[in-house]
């Protein structure tokens, strides 16, 4: 039996060493920071003594090189990566149970050996056969991945040398552990480890590697932080079991622009990319219906609509009820004071809902003009003119702020064939007629939701 490797715990806050494991630090008086961590002959820490010294070397010197992209096969994993796989990164993919990390892992494992590369899957939570009847299900049949189960990381890592292979699928990073420490799996000090040897075995010899992760109760990943600074790119895979759709979303990304978001729908078959996402959302919408408004947003760089909806009814409980559905239930607030205190409308006895249609979630800024008309309508009960789109930020002084992308934002609607648009008056053009500029949000409602004989006089000023 190999020896297990001396450990040391230290405090993960000031660095300072204990002899064993405590809730709270002596030194600075951190909780719950002390970790354990395995101690290499010869140094006082891990990678105390590397070997060779370090050179400085001038910034100019350097080559320059955009280093090499994999094609996953999957457009819309594609558009979150930036273009594709980094040859010799490390990804983290996130998600809650059940959403399909699994599948998309498989799915992508599948296009990358039928490319040309040998893939080790190894898989910490199921069984080979559990794997197999996956792939099977969904296609992913008759191609060279390598399917490992393991959870012990020394394993891993000679299967990694065996067989040569250039991607790495570790399916998942919390169920891996180390013999090198006597914590369990899923702790700290292991899912810090385990990642860390990993981009060790991996990144000099230009391996890629995929680590899924699991998520808190929250929706954050689990385990440390250092684990989502020490990989290249994280990803969110977002989605409601009760929905077939699902989003998945760059949080960090070196090597292309991050918060870029890839949409998909979950089949029998396994996921499929949605292209067309502003179709999709305003599939099932209806026409000339108070409280429904089409919005612009941008995710990335992406752009596509959403419907938002408002729904305000008299209170009957003694305090007015606000719920939000796919936006900040915090802005709600906010928002709705802006249009009492700024444009008159009483709301103080009325309860408001708003729902983003489809079941999107949204942290555009630029939501603001489409919520507050939402509301607007649903409460003078007028409808919206028909093929509107808008797209702005309100202040707390009741101004209409800019929105970025707003050229990609107009292409994408008037693609749809939405041929009036209302934003802030910075964005729109005066030539453009289709384009209604505002500077204040009472003046947009006024214009847009202006009785119909009075309906189309020019925006405000």
């Amino acid at each position: 039996m190999k020896p297990r490797r001396r450990t040391a715990f230290f405090c993960s806050q000031c660095g300072n060493g204990s002899p064993s494991w405590s809730g709270r630090c002596e030194a600075c008086g951190s909780w719950n920071t002390i970790v354990e961590e395995p101690v290499q002959e010869g140094a006082g820490r891990p990678g105390g003594g590397s070997g060779r010294k370090a050179e400085a070397v001038p910034i100019d010197d350097i080559p320059a090189g955009d280093g090499e992209r994999i094609p996953t096969g999957i457009p819309e994993l594609d558009r979150v990566l930036g273009g594709g796989l980094f040859r010799g990164s490390m990804a983290l993919l996130g998600g809650e149970p059940g959403i399909g990390k699994s599948t998309l892992m498989l799915q992508l494992s599948h296009f990358l050996a039928a490319a040309g590369e040998t893939v080790l899957y190894a898989t910490a939570e199921e069984s080979p056969g559990q794997v197999a009847n996956r792939a099977r299900r969904i296609g992913c049949t008759g191609n060279s991945v390598l399917v490992l189960p393991a959870t012990r990381l020394e394993d891993i890592e000679d299967a990694l040398g065996r067989t040569g292979a250039g991607i790495l699928v570790v399916d998942s990073i919390q169920t891996v552990y180390s013999e090198a420490l006597s914590s369990g799996p899923g702790s700290v000090a292991q899912v810090r480890h385990c990642a860390s040897e990993l981009m060790r075995l991996t990144k000099p010899g230009g391996r890629t590697s995929l680590l899924v992760g699991h998520v808190t109760k929250d929706g954050t990943l689990a385990g440390p932080r250092v684990l989502e600074h020490l990989v290249d790119t994280v990803m969110s895979f977002e989605g409601d079991s009760n929905r077939s759709h699902r989003l998945l979303r760059a949080l960090k990304n070196r090597f292309g622009p991050s918060n870029e978001l890839g949409i998909f729908e979950m089949t029998q078959h396994g996921l499929t990319g949605i292209a067309e996402a502003s179709a999709f959302f305003l599939g099932r919408r209806l026409e000339d219906l108070p409280g429904s408004v089409v919005c612009t947003v941008m995710e990335g760089t992406r752009p596509f609509l959403v419907e938002i909806q408002a729904l305000t009814s008299p209170t009957r409980y003694g305090f007015p009820q606000r719920s939000a559905n796919g936006i900040d239930s915090r802005r709600l607030p906010m928002l709705l004071a802006v249009l009492e205190k700024r444009c008159g409308l009483e709301l103080g006895a009325q309860d408001v809902y708003v729902n983003v249609a489809g079941g999107a979630t949204l942290a555009d800024p630029g939501a603001d003009l489409a919520i507050c008309l939402a509301v607007a309508s649903s409460r003078l009960e007028r409808s919206l003119p028909a093929g509107l789109a808008v797209a702005a930020e309100v202040g707390l002084g009741g101004e209409l702020r800019p929105v970025s992308g707003f050229d990609r934002r107009l292409r994408e609607a008037r693609t749809l064939g939405f041929n009036l648009f209302a934003a802030c008056r910075d964005d729109c053009a005066e030539e453009d007629k289709a384009l209604r500029g505002h500077s204040t949000l009472c003046g947009c409602i006024e214009d847009i939701l202006a009785p119909r004989g009075r309906r189309g006089g020019e925006a405000d000023s």
